[in-house]
């Protein structure tokens, strides 16, 4: 269905600010009633306009479109405040609030006074306004400083609109810079977007051309160098090497000759760390050195635990069924102060931890269980039947704060503390993790080093591992049970570089790996959307809750959003009817794909929509209901189909992997193989033979530029 928000041209309305009829609390939406210059009718205007108040002239672009409940609305886009003209503008301007002790009749004293020059006076001649019964100097001084703001904000974002800005950013940069937005703009744009979130160097670097900023420029490098050293961040790098840092400034433009100084400068002002020719934004130099710090002093402590109390802790408990290398993880958990535990699916790193709590009790340890995400802490619980929760709750966040309460000072209260898909910890939240850890407490960190790297920066387990410092026990035999599973057979087979074998049924509803070719990209959404009822119809499974369909990429006929956008359609029926406005139908499956710790809802949790009424949604996640206005949906996408990544530490009873050509970039072995081990059940890899041979062939793994594996190796 088009989206008439796209289809619809662009127009422009000019008004007065009759009312503000709604605003969200925490965001910046509003719904104005604003009276046409032209006709004098009322209009409804939405968007990002919080802020504005009543009697203000502003020219609003954007586009006209229908709402099923609310009728005929205008959405800004982008708009540009304008003096009030007419002295009745002016009187609702100046006594709509602006000033507390300032209303409707003092305001038409001052207009009678002063006529349409009345701002003027207002902002020049302030003394003046105390010539006006009710107005003492405490009043004209408040009066004057608030129309001076104003239309220095006006004058100011109808400069940041004039550079393509949109509304929400140019209310962000004028909260900042306020009356010298323009001039800061002009002077120096590379630390506008050092300062402010969400200005990247490519929007600096436009107004910066406009500006007339040449290339060689010193701002415009130092500018460059921050944005290339916070995208590796992004790309998972804790580090740039001082040559890889100058080769992707060059790519920008920027001469070799300028990036040793623009590093220099940003160096000397704190904003980069610079040791030898490694540069690091400082929270990630500082993330880095803690990490190595305390894991190294935990690989070289003795447990406090003596061998007496290690070996009647042992005796208590029945390690009979162990294979020798799970035993020896067992008195490893309790003989060191840091352990190791890798291994495969199917090699048996579930009853491991299993038998690991049970000796951990019976030595009268206090164990505390978490996992990156809230979907593995979840799933830790269930398998182990006792309490797990996410780093993040187990740190204690606090949002107000903006940091964690359990700290150094605060350490965490436990003696040992076990970490389950510790593949997925980036430096900055082992950091964090670390430095809450008691000086006397056991780590044990459990994971899957083959899966995908963290989406964060930095490979903590794979560092660990490598730098051979640690007491590593890595599970390798295959137990019969769980190679009876073509699903842990084709698992161990990419790691062999080879293509998993599939199941054929001999019986509806047996098997548990398939290949379904699909190359078309076309005709692939049917396909898929077969594959899913026919699960269903063998297997018993729904096709939204039961199955996860993942994919590489996000773009593309293979990508998740095509996916979604089918895959919508034809799983939720309700969606056909909804709203054209409305991004959400009831039933629909949604991810949440930033950590909000007001609503207790992290990055990567599943939910479904369970209704949506007067603009707002609400949604399930786990049997608790959070509720979302209009203006705060953004997090919340589609998941019907989800990246791999987003899949990360999660399991669901069935997935559906498509992998084709197009995805050529994203191909590797640690992908599918991630993919592949979510399933419980049930796999299909969906899509080109050659694709998932290719991946099978492609060992290339996602290394962080990183100094850790050096600094834990001393």
């Amino acid at each position: 269905m088009p989206d008439p928000k796209q289809s619809a041209p662009e127009a422009t309305v000019t008004g007065t600010v009759q009312a503000v009829r709604f605003a969200s609390g925490q965001g910046s939406f509003a719904v104005l009633t604003v009276r046409s210059r032209r006709d004098d009718q009322p209009i409804t205007v939405v968007g990002e306009l919080a802020g504005f108040v009543e009697g203000e002239l502003v020219r609003f672009s954007g586009r006209w479109e229908e709402h099923a409940t609310y009728g005929r609305r205008f959405r800004a886009l982008s708009w540009v405040p304008l003096v009030p003209e007419s002295e009745r503008g002016l009187v609702r301007y100046l006594g709509s609030g602006l000033v507390p002790g300032i209303g409707e009749r003092i305001a038409e004293r001052i207009v009678a006074r002063f006529g349409k020059d009345a701002l003027e006076v207002i902002s020049t001649q302030k003394k003046r306004l105390t010539e006006i019964d009710g107005i003492g100097k405490k009043r004209a001084d408040a009066l004057s400083e608030v129309v001076r703001d104003k239309r220095a904000e006006a004058e100011g974002i109808a400069f940041l609109h004039g550079l393509g800005l949109g509304p929400a950013l140019a209310k962000k940069i004028h909260a900042r810079f306020g009356a010298r937005t323009a001039e800061q703009m002009r002077l120096d744009p590379y630390r506008t977007a050092e300062e402010i979130p969400g200005i990247g160097f490519l929007t600096a670097d436009k107004i910066g051309r406009s500006a007339g900023i040449a290339d060689d420029d010193p701002r415009r490098a130092e500018g460059a160098v921050l944005y290339l050293v916070g995208r590796a961040a992004d790309e998972g790098h804790v580090m740039l090497p001082r040559a890889e840092l100058t080769s992707r400034a060059l790519a920008l433009n920027v001469p070799d000759a300028n990036v040793a100084p623009a590093i220099a400068a940003l160096a000397a002002r704190e904003v980069l760390v610079v040791e030898g020719d490694a540069i690091y934004a400082p929270p990630l130099f500082r993330a880095e050195r803690k990490v190595a710090t305390v894991l190294r002093r935990l690989a070289a402590e003795p447990s406090p635990l003596t061998e007496a109390a290690q070996q009647k802790a042992l005796a208590s408990v029945d390690l009979g069924g162990l294979h020798p290398t799970q035993r020896l993880a067992v008195e490893r958990a309790l003989a060191r102060k840091l352990t190791v535990l890798t291994g495969g699916p199917g090699t048996g790193k579930t009853t491991t931890v299993r038998a690991m709590l049970a000796a951990l009790e019976a030595a009268e340890l206090r164990v505390e269980l978490a996992a990156p995400t809230g979907r593995a802490a979840k799933r830790l619980t269930e398998t182990t039947r006792a309490e797990a929760r996410t780093i993040h709750r187990l740190l204690e966040w606090t949002p107000g704060l903006n940091r964690f309460a359990r700290c150094a000072a605060e350490p965490i209260d436990a003696d040992v503390v076990l970490i389950d898909e510790a593949s997925m910890l980036d430096v900055r939240l082992a950091a964090s993790l670390l430095d809450a850890l008691p000086p006397e407490a056991h780590l044990v960190l459990v994971g899957d080093v083959d899966q995908l790297p963290p989406v964060g920066a930095g490979q903590v387990l794979r560092a660990l591992i490598d730098a051979g410092i640690a007491e590593v026990v890595r599970l390798t035999q295959v137990f019969r049970q769980a190679e009876a599973s073509a699903i842990v057979r084709g698992a161990h087979a990419l790691l062999r570089g080879e293509v998993p074998a599939p199941t054929p049924p001999k019986t509806k509803g047996t098997g548990d790996l398939f290949l379904v070719p699909a190359r078309d990209g076309a005709e692939a959404p049917a396909t898929l959307v077969r594959v899913l009822r026919r699960m269903a119809e063998s297997y018993g499974l729904d096709p939204v809750s039961d199955v996860q369909v993942l994919a590489p990429m996000k773009k593309g006929d293979f990508g998740v959003d095509r996916l979604n956008e089918v895959l919508q359609a034809e799983l939720n029926p309700r969606s056909q009817g909804r709203p054209s406005r409305q991004r959400f139908a009831i039933g629909d499956k949604v991810m949440q794909t930033v950590n909000d710790y007001e609503r207790e809802v992290y990055n990567g949790d599943l939910g479904r929509v369970e209704k949506v009424e007067a603009g707002v949604t609400y949604v399930l996640f786990g049997g608790a209901r959070t509720s979302y206005k209009d203006d705060e949906l953004d997090p919340l996408v589609l998941a019907y189909a989800a990246t791999v990544h987003k899949a990360q530490g999660s399991e669901f009873p069935a997935v559906v992997v498509v992998l084709h050509g197009s995805h050529h970039v994203m191909l590797t072995r640690s992908l599918v193989y991630t993919a592949l081990t979510r399933a419980q059940r049930l796999v299909v890899l969906f899509g080109e033979p050659s694709a998932i041979a290719r991946a099978a062939r492609n060992t290339r793994t996602q290394r962080s530029f990183s100094r850790l594996e050096e600094r834990l190796r001393g």
